[in-house]
């Protein structure tokens, strides 16, 4: 990416993503050169518009998570993602657990097709995640342990993925959940991390600094959970965040962007508009850009009615959304997948749906027929 198209992406500029692509430009990223394409006003959108294309009347981008094997296993379902999506990003095949096995050993085959993919159908790829305290070959754990004075695990990895993708994957999640209050530390910083046992809270701003050394165009990304909610444990990690990030700007660490995964829980745990808004007020008050990054919303606790469920989904959804997109700091949505045929669901059993009753948690169920959480997104992007 130029220096130029990230400075446009930042500034939250219209997203006419492959153009430089189709164009024959060489060396650009899947943003390409298309900033000058105008967006259609408002008015022009209709009931079949794409999901990519009501986020890029204003300004946005849409897109989800993808896994690559999808890309030929299920072509209606990769259809369904090249109709409404104008971004990606690899649900598990960028983290390091699959793309360095074994130490110097990569495979990034996974998120080679993605990015292929990215480029094919137009769309922006984003990195994640570069330095995570799960998903890491077991070998990765064990050197942090033994050698805590060497940062080179980190700094080398950085280096290898960064470069391998140059200006096709023009933004990196640098540094993933990085804090938990509920871990007992008074800064809310996750301590049991193996790069926080290993380094301190200094691996964090290390590795922006790194990142940008080695990328000074990319936009490099904070990303975390737990924040949207209401209630004392998302207050308590709110606040964790809100810290970490003033720390980093003020220690001039070099990041451009927070990504909010927007995990929402319905029939559960409240939402609250003006708290939620104050929190993305204080965020773009530093000067970052902000992306939701993994918006999806469980329904676990909700009745066996699936259409009941769908209403209360799709009604949070947008209250979410209308809050997030009147927030002029919101450059895009990503979701955690597209289609209840493909969902992340937690570990944790507490969590599971009960028995007989399945999840629906995405725009799109099992058919990949529009649900209203897809309408109520598509609603957000035309009206909010």
């Amino acid at each position: 990416m130029s220096g130029f198209l990230r400075r446009q992406f930042l500034a939250g500029a219209g997203l006419g993503i492959g153009a430089g692509i189709a164009g024959g430009l060489t060396d650009v990223s899947p943003l390409g050169a298309a900033w000058a394409n105008s967006a259609a006003p408002a008015s022009a959108t209709g009931p079949t518009d794409r999901l990519r294309d009501l986020a890029a009347r204003r300004g946005l981008f849409y897109g989800c998570a993808m896994k690559s094997g999808q890309i030929t296993d299920d072509p209606a379902f990769t259809a369904a993602v090249i109709a409404d999506c104008g971004a990606i990003v690899p649900e598990y095949e960028l983290k390091r657990i699959v793309t360095e096995p074994s130490p110097g050993r990569f495979d990034f085959s996974g998120a080679d097709r993605l990015s292929r993919f990215a480029q094919e159908h137009d769309m922006l790829m984003r990195g994640h995640t570069l330095v995570w305290h799960l998903a890491n070959p077991a070998w990765l754990e064990a050197a942090l342990a033994e050698a805590p004075d060497l940062k080179t695990h980190m700094f080398n990895y950085i280096e290898t993925a960064m470069r391998r993708y140059g200006n096709r994957v023009p933004v990196w999640d640098v540094v993933n959940e990085a804090v938990a209050p509920e871990e007992g530390d008074f800064l809310g910083r996750r301590i049991g991390s193996p790069w926080f046992k290993a380094f301190g809270e200094s691996y964090i701003d290390d590795a922006f600094h790194h990142a940008r050394a080695v990328a000074p165009d990319a936009v490099l990304a904070y990303n975390d959970y737990g924040v949207e909610m209401t209630g004392s444990w998302y207050g308590a990690r709110r606040r964790a965040m809100l810290l970490l990030l003033e720390g980093l700007v003020a220690r001039n660490v070099p990041i451009d962007m927070v990504g909010i995964q927007g995990h929402l829980i319905a029939f559960d745990k409240a939402f609250d508009e003006d708290v939620f808004a104050g929190f993305l007020a204080e965020i773009a008050g530093m000067g970052l850009k902000i992306t939701i990054t993994e918006f999806d919303i469980t329904d676990r606790k909700g009745p066996a009615d699936p259409a009941v469920r769908d209403a209360e989904v799709a009604a949070l959804g947008r209250r979410f959304l209308d809050v997030a997109l009147n927030c002029k700091a919101l450059v895009g949505v990503l979701s955690w997948g597209l289609s209840d045929r493909y969902f992340w669901v937690p570990e944790d059993p507490a969590q599971q749906p009960p028995k007989g009753q399945k999840l629906r948690p995405l725009p799109l169920d099992e058919t990949l027929a529009k649900k209203p959480l897809w309408d109520a997104i598509a609603g957000a992007f035309r009206e909010s």
